[in-house]
Order: C-alpha cells, then sequence, then structure tokens
C-alpha cells in the first residue's frame, strides 16, 4: 500500500488502537513493543533523537527506530492486523 492513510483505514486504525486496551489477555513484551512502534510511527513518523532513559524506553526506542521509513499506512494496516490476531 505504502504513503499516506485512507480515511477507512485511520478509523480502522483508530478502533484498533482503542481495542487494544481492552484485550482479555496482556500481550508479551515483545507484542508491546511492537505495537508501540508501530502506533508511533504510524502517528508521528520516523524515530527522532537518540535513545534515552532506562532500559524500557530504550527498548521502545530501539523497536520505533528499527522501522523507520515505514509508511503511515504500512504501520496503520500492521497495527491492525496485530491487535485482529490479539483479540481473537
Amino acid at each position: 500500500m505504502g504513503g499516506k492513510a485512507g480515511q477507512a483505514l485511520k478509523i480502522k486504525f483508530k478502533r484498533a488502537s482503542k481495542r487494544v486496551w481492552e484485550l482479555s489477555e496482556r500481550p508479551s513484551n515483545n507484542q508491546l513493543l511492537e505495537l508501540y512502534a508501530l502506533f508511533k510511527q504510524a502517528t508521528e513518523g520516523d524515530c527522532q533523537g537518540k535513545a534515552r532513559g532506562g532500559l524500557k524506553d530504550r527498548a521502545k526506542w530501539k523497536s520505533w527506530n528499527a522501522i523507520n521509513g515505514m509508511s503511515e499506512s504500512d504501520a496503520m494496516e500492521r497495527y491492525c492486523s496485530i491487535v485482529d490476531q490479539l483479540a481473537g
């Protein structure tokens, strides 16, 4: 797909970002990091600056930085797909 997200995808992404808080089971740490990175990439774009903070903040930064260059729509699609899988 690539590029800017269409209105339908933005609505789907917004719903998925609300559904993720209602999951019956807590996702694994790796899944949480991936969701965090995809959310940040979809909403803010490429990761900027250097890793700061403690281990948790550095892990989040590394996860987000690893997907630099991914388009907004690709990040939203992947995020929605993971939430759908976790929701069962």
